[in-house]
């Protein structure tokens, strides 16, 4: 069986170091995983409840929501900016958690991983977003993770993709998602 793993990248730089490891995980999923990575978190309104009723939902935030329901896990690509997890992707979270009980994350794996500049690869960040998709109901996986520290220096003159440890790091991440969405789609 093969396993359907939602990438969200919290940076919406093109060049962004979190694209390009998420490029990476497309490029290097193991067998059994197919990794989709979601184009258009950048259209996706801030969460308001005036406009999540039905028949107002923005066609942006339905489509997040059908991506994410369909998908058997997601794997978010956080930076980290000024120590925290980017407005956009903790945007997406908000739009996935409603309807509250019921959303698109309620009982899903989630791992969190990425990578920034300092000297920790963006820990802070991706502990908070652990937090808030923990909070909006999904399964967060604690054993899987993922932080790149150095990312300006580390992947000036290399893609993720072609960076040999963090390949290999990055594949035993996306067997472990593989493996707890297998778990759950068999529950």
């Amino acid at each position: 069986m093969s396993v359907r793993i939602l990438a969200l990248v919290g940076s919406l730089r093109a060049g962004s170091h979190n694209r390009q490891l998420a490029e990476a995980a497309v490029k290097h999923a193991p067998e059994g995983a197919q990794i989709e990575l979601y184009e258009g978190l950048a259209e996706v309104p801030f969460y308001n409840e005036d406009i999540d009723v039905e028949g107002s939902v923005p066609e942006s935030a339905l489509r997040l929501r059908e991506a994410a329901g369909s998908a058997d896990a997601l794997l978010l690509f956080s930076p980290e900016y000024n120590g925290t997890i980017p407005a956009v992707l903790k945007n997406a979270i908000d739009w996935l958690s409603r309807p509250y009980g019921a959303g698109a994350l309620a009982g899903k794996p989630v791992a969190v991983v990425g990578t920034a500049f300092g000297q920790h690869g963006g820990v802070w960040a991706q502990d908070e977003a652990r937090k808030a998709v923990g909070i909006a109901g999904a399964k967060v996986l604690e054993d899987v993770k993922l932080a790149v520290a150095g990312s300006v220096t580390r992947f000036a003159e290399i893609h993720p993709a072609d960076d040999a440890e963090v390949v290999e790091q990055l594949v035993e991440v996306l067997s472990l998602v593989r493996g707890h969405a297998g778990e759950a789609a068999a529950a």
